[in-house]
């Protein structure tokens, strides 16, 4: 039995994602690339970039990922960022928008 004021694993895991803004999730999963051998770019700074590009595009052996980065409760990819996935797509690429809650996913796939 747990105290009153004590939450479960879960509910915790749940509130840190809720909690995650988006550059500290990119930094989360540029870690994991960067751990498991991607060649990785992300744009620091999009303002005067093509609009709607992937926050990162990875690359290694013949497998090239694209993701767009989301917070857990956040919008949908724009229609200029959907845009360049569907594009990516076109010409093979894996493609995904991910949330914190996809991070278990997320190191399965960038394994």
């Amino acid at each position: 039995m747990k105290p009153d004021d004590a939450i479960d694993i879960e509910e915790f895991i749940k509130a840190q994602y809720e909690s995650m803004s988006e550059a500290q999730f990119q930094k989360i999963v540029e870690g994991y690339a960067k751990v498991m051998g991607w060649l990785y770019y992300h744009t620091q700074d999009s303002r005067r970039s093509q609009p709607g590009f992937p926050d990162l595009v990875m690359l290694r052996g013949e497998r090239q990922v694209v993701a767009e980065l989301k917070r857990q409760k956040g919008a949908k990819p724009s229609e200029k960022q959907q845009n360049w996935l569907d594009g990516y797509k076109a010409v093979g690429a894996e493609v995904y928008v991910w949330r914190p809650a996809h991070i278990p996913e997320i190191e399965e796939i960038l394994k």
